[in-house]
């Protein structure tokens, strides 16, 4: 196996690794009725100011008809409030209920807890040389994914 057979396994089981513990870490906590999806979502929502349906869809490189049918259910669960501006009644505000809040730190705590335990043996030119190339990686999937959808 060459050198670039080598990159293209590490980075498939990564990617596979990642989403396999986000589902164990969802299915051992207390939100268990949420998927990865809707942790995303949750997550693109944020604890900052509402968002728009708009906005919430760039983040997560979606249509805002397929947000539309997450948000719903995510509303359903009691995560999400829909509010209408007061301002613009066209426009929907999109935020976190206390249970969404609460979903959204337990995650960053994972996350958190995952750049902790790959940092704690890096030093400080090795983090930024990481840091780099996950930017570039980071790059090129937001490049792939502006084609597909052009």
């Amino acid at each position: 196996m060459d050198c670039l057979e080598r990159m293209n396994d590490v980075l498939v089981n990564l990617f596979r690794d990642i989403n396999s513990l986000e589902e164990r870490a969802l299915a051992t906590s207390d939100f268990d009725d949420l998927t990865i999806n809707d942790i995303h979502v949750i997550d693109a929502i944020g604890i900052g100011e509402p968002k728009n349906m708009t906005a919430i869809a760039k983040e997560l490189s979606v249509t805002v008809g397929t947000l539309t049918i997450a948000m719903n259910s995510l509303v359903k669960k009691g995560y999400v409030d829909r509010n209408r501006s007061e301002k613009d009644r066209r426009r929907v505000n999109i935020s976190l209920t206390a249970k969404g809040r609460s979903a959204y730190e337990n995650h960053a705590r994972f996350h958190k807890a995952m750049v902790d335990k790959i940092a704690e043996n890096l030093n400080a030119d090795e983090m930024e040389f990481l840091r780099n190339l996950l930017v570039r990686l980071t790059d090129f999937f937001r490049s792939f994914a502006n084609t597909q959808q052009n």
